[in-house]
């Protein structure tokens, strides 16, 4: 019975130059740990701080287009906001409509009672109808004196007339000595004086003429003038009703009803919302670099819309400048009055840049260090940043593409020189 193979067992001796080679390899491994191990703990040594890498945030600098722009805060606002005033020197309001009411373009918000421009009114009315008749009367008058100058001018033609028929008669008879001649010479001065009244008279109804028709101008002219002194009081009375000039609502009511106001005193506002506007409050350092159809993008109910900068305020109010900015296109639906929203002005493009984005690196170092990362040690690197955007900054000078930079959480490092990041 065999109990096992054991008897059948023979050793075999390695090869000579196995072992050595083992050991060489074996011995090549320990020296390049051990060498990292070195170099590992020479820059732990070399570093002032340990800190924790996922407390940081790393980022690659890249090359791409560097989108210069300004985030800022801002409200809609009515493009067409009117405010009503009263015109009356002194009257009493009655309110129509109240706040918060929806109207429409006509419609009457208030009544003036101005006792006084009714008065002047019914004045001009008055001296209108009586500057009228007078204007007839005057017609009346130039048509008869009219006929009166034309009625001497036609006597004075017929005496004339009948002058010379006289003297026509006398000179057939001259030469027979039937008539004196003292009658006959009497004839001839009689045509003459005649022909003299007769001219007269022409001019005169000429004159007569213009006269009378000069006269009948002045009169239309105060009747015109009376005309137009009538028309401004009835507008003026027409005004005491007010009415909205536009579609919209009344946002505001300046006045309470059944009070007494005066002259230029704000009685309501109307807002327009079919035309809305983004009103900006703009940091004063920007204020260089806006200029009127830039660009911007308006984040409101959670949507994003486009727009161009229509108008910038001249003036500079606690280190903010306000700016408008009008939708491009329809304006998104569900707006309001004064609701608050958040834009970013497009101010400037550069393309081909080296980028990093945006992090508290920017404001800790003044923009004129960084911690590049380099075998797990964060090195204090000297950069220049050039253009500054919201979410990025353009490295000008000190990093190069493909540099690992800490971002943000550099708060604790204290400005050191070296600090090592551990896993």
């Amino acid at each position: 019975m065999i109990r096992d193979t054991s008897s059948q067992d023979t050793v075999i001796a390695p090869p000579a130059g196995r072992k050595v080679k083992r050991l060489l390899l074996l011995g090549a491994g320990v020296l390049a740990v051990a060498a990292a191990f070195a170099a590992a703990v020479g820059n732990w040594r070399d570093s002032e701080h340990s800190v924790s890498a996922a407390r940081l945030r790393i980022a690659e600098v890249t090359r791409g287009t560097l989108v210069r722009d300004a985030a800022v805060n801002g409200r809609i606002v009515a493009a067409v906001s009117p405010t009503l005033y009263s015109t009356a020197p002194s009257s009493t309001v009655t309110l129509r409509a109240r706040a918060g009411d929806t109207v429409k373009q006509g419609d009457v918000l208030a009544v003036l009672e101005s006792p006084d421009l009714t008065d002047e009114l019914k004045k001009e009315q008055s001296s209108y109808q009586e500057l009228a008749a007078e204007v007839a009367r005057q017609q009346i008058l130039a048509r008869k004196q009219k006929l009166l100058a034309q009625r001497d001018a036609d006597t004075a033609e017929i005496e004339r007339l009948s002058a010379q028929r006289t003297l026509e008669r006398y000179d057939g008879v001259a030469n027979e000595g039937v008539v004196a001649k003292i009658d006959y010479q009497k004839a001839r001065d009689a045509l003459k004086a005649a022909e003299i009244r007769a001219r007269h008279a022409g001019q005169a109804s000429t004159l007569e003429r213009d006269d009378v028709e000069l006269a009948l101008k002045t009169k239309q002219a105060q009747l015109e003038r009376q005309k137009l002194a009538l028309a401004n009081a009835q507008r003026r009375v027409d005004e005491l009703v007010v009415r909205a000039p536009v579609n919209g609502f009344i946002g505001t009511l300046n006045v309470a009803n059944r009070s007494v106001v005066q002259a230029n005193t704000p009685l309501m506002t109307l807002v327009d919302l079919s035309a809305l506007e983004v009103e900006l409050e703009v940091p004063e350092t920007y204020v260089n670099d806006l200029g009127l159809g830039m660009r911007a993008e308006i984040t409101v109910n959670g949507a994003t819309a486009t727009g161009r900068l229509s108008a910038l305020s001249p003036e500079v109010v606690k280190n903010q400048v306000l700016a408008r900015v009008r939708f491009d296109g329809r304006q998104p639906d569900g707006l309001r009055q004064s609701q608050r929203v958040q834009a970013r002005l497009l101010i400037d493009e550069k393309p081909g840049v080296l980028l990093l984005p945006r992090g508290s690196f920017v404001e800790a170092e003044g923009g004129r260090h960084a911690y590049v990362v380099q075998d797990g040690i964060a090195v204090r690197t000297p950069i220049r940043l050039g253009a500054t955007s919201v979410n990025a900054v353009e490295i000008a000078d000190g990093l190069k593409q493909g540099d690992k930079v800490v971002v943000a959480g550099t708060e604790t490092f204290e400005n050191a020189r070296r600090v090592s990041l551990n896993r």
